[in-house]
Protein backbone atom coordinates (compact mmCIF):
# COMPACT_ATOMS: atom_id res chain seq x y z
CA UNK A 1 0.00 0.00 0.00
CA UNK A 2 0.91 3.46 -1.12
CA UNK A 3 0.03 4.58 2.60
CA UNK A 4 2.54 3.42 4.08
CA UNK A 5 5.13 4.99 1.91
CA UNK A 6 6.98 8.99 2.09
CA UNK A 7 5.97 10.98 -1.00
CA UNK A 8 8.73 11.06 -3.92
CA UNK A 9 9.90 7.61 -1.75
CA UNK A 10 10.72 4.81 -4.06
CA UNK A 11 10.86 1.25 -2.90
CA UNK A 12 12.62 -1.55 -4.42
CA UNK A 13 11.25 -5.15 -4.77
CA UNK A 14 12.98 -8.07 -6.86
CA UNK A 15 10.55 -10.57 -8.93
CA UNK A 16 11.73 -14.35 -8.88
CA UNK A 17 8.64 -16.13 -9.44
CA UNK A 18 8.46 -17.19 -13.58
CA UNK A 19 4.76 -15.71 -13.26
CA UNK A 20 2.60 -13.50 -10.56
CA UNK A 21 1.01 -10.59 -10.24
CA UNK A 22 1.15 -7.22 -8.21
CA UNK A 23 -1.36 -5.02 -6.56
CA UNK A 24 -0.61 -1.65 -5.30
CA UNK A 25 -3.29 0.34 -3.42
CA UNK A 26 -3.10 4.35 -3.23
CA UNK A 27 0.35 4.84 -5.17
CA UNK A 28 2.44 7.00 -3.73
CA UNK A 29 6.35 7.40 -5.04
CA UNK A 30 7.20 5.12 -7.01
CA UNK A 31 7.88 1.17 -7.20
CA UNK A 32 11.06 -0.69 -8.40
CA UNK A 33 10.48 -3.92 -9.59
CA UNK A 34 13.98 -5.88 -10.30
CA UNK A 35 13.46 -8.71 -12.98
CA UNK A 36 15.32 -11.81 -11.39
CA UNK A 37 13.31 -15.08 -12.64
CA UNK A 38 13.94 -18.44 -11.74
CA UNK A 39 13.83 -19.76 -15.27
CA UNK A 40 11.78 -22.98 -15.70
CA UNK A 41 13.33 -25.39 -18.28
CA UNK A 42 13.36 -24.32 -21.79
CA UNK A 43 13.89 -25.29 -25.40
CA UNK A 44 17.72 -23.71 -24.88
CA UNK A 45 17.52 -26.21 -21.61
CA UNK A 46 16.87 -29.24 -23.98
CA UNK A 47 19.79 -28.18 -26.28
CA UNK A 48 21.83 -27.84 -23.40
CA UNK A 49 22.83 -24.38 -23.16
CA UNK A 50 22.12 -21.04 -20.96
CA UNK A 51 18.79 -19.50 -22.88
CA UNK A 52 19.84 -16.61 -25.61
CA UNK A 53 17.49 -14.12 -24.30
CA UNK A 54 14.67 -13.35 -21.33
CA UNK A 55 11.30 -12.23 -22.45
CA UNK A 56 8.89 -10.57 -20.09
CA UNK A 57 4.91 -9.98 -20.73
CA UNK A 58 2.65 -7.61 -18.36
CA UNK A 59 -1.16 -7.70 -18.65
CA UNK A 60 -3.16 -4.61 -16.47
CA UNK A 61 -6.14 -5.29 -15.09
CA UNK A 62 -8.85 -3.38 -16.55
CA UNK A 63 -8.76 -1.45 -13.18
CA UNK A 64 -5.45 0.14 -13.34
CA UNK A 65 -5.31 3.62 -12.09
CA UNK A 66 -2.70 5.85 -10.18
CA UNK A 67 0.02 5.12 -11.87
CA UNK A 68 2.24 4.43 -14.80
CA UNK A 69 4.77 1.36 -15.30
CA UNK A 70 7.81 2.05 -17.34
CA UNK A 71 10.69 -0.48 -18.48
CA UNK A 72 14.03 0.38 -17.48
CA UNK A 73 16.99 -0.78 -19.28
CA UNK A 74 20.36 0.24 -18.78
CA UNK A 75 19.15 3.30 -17.34
CA UNK A 76 17.03 4.45 -19.53
CA UNK A 77 13.15 4.70 -19.51
CA UNK A 78 10.25 3.24 -22.14
CA UNK A 79 6.96 3.55 -21.19
CA UNK A 80 5.20 0.30 -20.81
CA UNK A 81 1.74 1.45 -19.66
CA UNK A 82 0.66 4.75 -19.48
CA UNK A 83 -2.32 5.53 -16.64
CA UNK A 84 -5.75 4.03 -17.43
CA UNK A 85 -4.18 1.72 -19.88
CA UNK A 86 -6.23 -1.21 -22.57
CA UNK A 87 -6.33 -4.43 -20.77
CA UNK A 88 -4.10 -5.63 -23.42
CA UNK A 89 -0.43 -7.29 -22.58
CA UNK A 90 3.07 -5.78 -23.46
CA UNK A 91 6.43 -7.75 -24.04
CA UNK A 92 9.43 -7.55 -23.81
CA UNK A 93 13.04 -8.95 -24.13
CA UNK A 94 16.62 -8.79 -22.83
CA UNK A 95 20.25 -10.57 -23.21
CA UNK A 96 20.85 -12.40 -19.47
CA UNK A 97 24.03 -9.96 -18.98
CA UNK A 98 21.60 -6.93 -19.36
CA UNK A 99 20.10 -5.15 -16.42
CA UNK A 100 16.32 -4.31 -16.74
CA UNK A 101 13.93 -3.14 -14.19
CA UNK A 102 9.86 -1.93 -14.33
CA UNK A 103 9.25 1.11 -12.91
CA UNK A 104 5.83 1.96 -11.12
CA UNK A 105 5.39 5.20 -11.07
CA UNK A 106 2.18 6.80 -9.45
CA UNK A 107 0.84 9.77 -11.20
CA UNK A 108 -0.48 13.05 -8.98
CA UNK A 109 -3.95 13.04 -7.86
CA UNK A 110 -5.77 16.22 -6.59
CA UNK A 111 -8.21 13.44 -4.38
CA UNK A 112 -7.20 10.80 -2.01
CA UNK A 113 -9.65 8.49 -3.94
CA UNK A 114 -8.91 4.64 -4.01
CA UNK A 115 -6.95 3.67 -6.92
CA UNK A 116 -4.91 0.66 -7.66
CA UNK A 117 -2.15 0.35 -9.64
CA UNK A 118 -2.51 -3.90 -10.72
CA UNK A 119 -0.79 -6.12 -13.22
CA UNK A 120 -0.14 -9.55 -14.06
CA UNK A 121 3.04 -10.67 -15.42
CA UNK A 122 5.00 -13.69 -16.60
CA UNK A 123 8.44 -13.90 -17.00
CA UNK A 124 10.54 -16.48 -19.34
CA UNK A 125 13.85 -17.44 -20.82
CA UNK A 126 13.68 -18.44 -25.00
CA UNK A 127 9.80 -17.84 -24.54
CA UNK A 128 9.01 -19.62 -28.06
CA UNK A 129 10.36 -21.54 -30.63
CA UNK A 130 10.15 -18.44 -32.41
CA UNK A 131 7.97 -14.96 -31.62
CA UNK A 132 4.75 -15.42 -31.73
CA UNK A 133 3.18 -13.35 -29.45
CA UNK A 134 0.38 -10.95 -29.60
CA UNK A 135 3.01 -7.67 -28.66
CA UNK A 136 4.73 -5.22 -31.23
CA UNK A 137 7.08 -4.70 -28.74
CA UNK A 138 8.25 -8.46 -29.81
CA UNK A 139 8.42 -7.27 -33.39
CA UNK A 140 6.67 -9.10 -36.44
CA UNK A 141 9.27 -11.01 -38.29
CA UNK A 142 8.41 -14.52 -38.64
CA UNK A 143 5.45 -14.82 -36.60
CA UNK A 144 3.19 -15.52 -39.42
CA UNK A 145 5.38 -18.16 -41.48
CA UNK A 146 5.20 -21.72 -41.25
CA UNK A 147 7.54 -23.22 -38.94
CA UNK A 148 10.62 -25.03 -40.48
CA UNK A 149 11.31 -28.87 -39.48
CA UNK A 150 13.96 -27.98 -36.56
CA UNK A 151 11.03 -25.57 -35.08
CA UNK A 152 8.30 -28.05 -35.36
CA UNK A 153 10.66 -30.86 -33.70
CA UNK A 154 11.49 -28.47 -30.92
CA UNK A 155 7.73 -27.09 -30.48
CA UNK A 156 6.56 -31.21 -30.18
CA UNK A 157 9.49 -31.40 -26.78
CA UNK A 158 8.82 -27.84 -25.27
CA UNK A 159 5.59 -26.71 -25.56
CA UNK A 160 2.82 -25.90 -23.22
CA UNK A 161 0.41 -27.97 -25.14
CA UNK A 162 0.53 -30.33 -28.11
CA UNK A 163 -2.90 -31.28 -29.56
CA UNK A 164 -3.63 -33.52 -32.72
CA UNK A 165 -6.97 -32.19 -33.99
CA UNK A 166 -9.10 -30.09 -36.89
CA UNK A 167 -10.46 -26.68 -37.12
CA UNK A 168 -13.79 -26.33 -36.33
CA UNK A 169 -13.97 -22.71 -36.82
CA UNK A 170 -12.03 -18.81 -37.05
CA UNK A 171 -13.36 -16.02 -35.59
CA UNK A 172 -11.52 -12.26 -35.58
CA UNK A 173 -11.33 -9.79 -32.57
CA UNK A 174 -10.10 -6.42 -34.72
CA UNK A 175 -10.64 -4.66 -31.22
CA UNK A 176 -7.55 -6.86 -29.72
CA UNK A 177 -5.93 -7.84 -33.29
CA UNK A 178 -6.21 -11.28 -32.52
CA UNK A 179 -7.99 -14.78 -34.19
CA UNK A 180 -9.34 -17.37 -32.47
CA UNK A 181 -9.01 -21.10 -33.50
CA UNK A 182 -11.84 -23.38 -32.66
CA UNK A 183 -10.13 -26.65 -32.60
CA UNK A 184 -11.80 -30.47 -32.19
CA UNK A 185 -8.88 -32.52 -30.52
CA UNK A 186 -8.85 -35.65 -31.64
CA UNK A 187 -5.72 -37.12 -29.31
CA UNK A 188 -4.50 -34.66 -26.19
CA UNK A 189 -0.67 -35.35 -26.28
CA UNK A 190 0.49 -32.89 -23.47
CA UNK A 191 -1.71 -29.84 -21.87
CA UNK A 192 -0.33 -27.89 -18.75
CA UNK A 193 -3.93 -27.38 -17.50
CA UNK A 194 -6.87 -27.87 -18.82
CA UNK A 195 -7.18 -26.00 -22.17
CA UNK A 196 -9.38 -28.63 -24.17
CA UNK A 197 -12.14 -30.75 -22.52
CA UNK A 198 -15.07 -32.50 -23.30
CA UNK A 199 -18.27 -30.53 -24.01
CA UNK A 200 -21.25 -31.23 -21.78
CA UNK A 201 -22.09 -34.27 -24.02
CA UNK A 202 -19.68 -37.56 -24.64
CA UNK A 203 -17.65 -36.70 -27.95
CA UNK A 204 -13.81 -34.77 -29.02
CA UNK A 205 -12.94 -32.19 -26.51
CA UNK A 206 -12.72 -28.92 -28.01
CA UNK A 207 -10.98 -25.73 -27.33
CA UNK A 208 -9.46 -22.27 -28.59
CA UNK A 209 -5.93 -21.21 -29.83
CA UNK A 210 -5.36 -17.93 -30.22
CA UNK A 211 -2.82 -16.45 -33.48
CA UNK A 212 -2.30 -12.82 -34.25
CA UNK A 213 -4.77 -11.34 -36.43
CA UNK A 214 -2.32 -10.11 -39.42
CA UNK A 215 -1.77 -14.35 -39.75
CA UNK A 216 -4.82 -14.13 -41.57
CA UNK A 217 -5.92 -17.92 -40.69
CA UNK A 218 -8.47 -19.12 -42.40
CA UNK A 219 -10.68 -22.52 -41.46
CA UNK A 220 -9.85 -25.93 -43.62
CA UNK A 221 -9.86 -29.18 -43.60
CA UNK A 222 -7.55 -31.97 -42.40
CA UNK A 223 -6.01 -32.93 -39.02
CA UNK A 224 -3.70 -30.88 -37.67
CA UNK A 225 -0.47 -30.91 -34.62
CA UNK A 226 -1.31 -27.90 -32.56
CA UNK A 227 1.73 -26.94 -30.27
CA UNK A 228 1.75 -23.64 -28.52
CA UNK A 229 2.75 -21.53 -25.44
CA UNK A 230 -0.10 -20.39 -22.39
CA UNK A 231 -0.40 -16.72 -22.21
CA UNK A 232 -2.12 -15.39 -19.35
CA UNK A 233 -4.51 -18.42 -19.03
CA UNK A 234 -4.75 -18.46 -22.85
CA UNK A 235 -3.61 -20.86 -25.44
CA UNK A 236 -1.51 -19.11 -28.28
CA UNK A 237 -0.22 -21.25 -31.26
CA UNK A 238 3.21 -21.92 -32.50
CA UNK A 239 3.80 -24.53 -34.74
CA UNK A 240 0.61 -26.22 -36.70
CA UNK A 241 2.05 -28.42 -39.31
CA UNK A 242 -0.55 -30.75 -41.08
CA UNK A 243 -0.22 -34.22 -39.14
CA UNK A 244 0.88 -36.01 -42.24
CA UNK A 245 3.74 -33.66 -42.81
CA UNK A 246 4.53 -33.88 -39.31
CA UNK A 247 4.75 -37.48 -39.47
CA UNK A 248 7.15 -37.42 -42.32
CA UNK A 249 9.58 -35.04 -40.85
CA UNK A 250 9.64 -37.02 -37.19
CA UNK A 251 10.32 -40.20 -39.13
CA UNK A 252 13.04 -38.56 -41.04
CA UNK A 253 14.67 -37.23 -37.48
CA UNK A 254 14.06 -40.57 -36.27
CA UNK A 255 16.46 -42.41 -39.27
CA UNK A 256 19.17 -39.63 -38.67
CA UNK A 257 18.46 -39.87 -35.02
CA UNK A 258 17.91 -35.96 -34.63
CA UNK A 259 14.75 -36.08 -32.96
CA UNK A 260 15.08 -33.95 -29.88
CA UNK A 261 12.66 -36.14 -27.83
CA UNK A 262 10.88 -39.18 -28.39
CA UNK A 263 7.01 -38.46 -29.25
CA UNK A 264 4.30 -41.35 -30.17
CA UNK A 265 3.01 -41.56 -34.03
CA UNK A 266 0.84 -43.78 -35.17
Amino acid sequence: SGLSQEAGSVEQLSLHCAEGSLEWLYPTGALRLRLAPRLPPTSAAVKGRSPRHITACVKPTGTFRGAQLYLEREGVLELLLPEAPRPRARCFSWLPQEKVALFLQATPHPDISRRIAAFRYELRGDWLVRPALPAASLGTEGACRPCNDTEILMAICTSDFVIRGSIRSVSNDAELQESIIGVSASRIHRQKFPLFQAAGRPGRPVGSIRTPLRCGVKPGPGTFLFTGWLHFGEAWLSCAPRYRDFQRIYEGAQRTRQNPCEFPVD
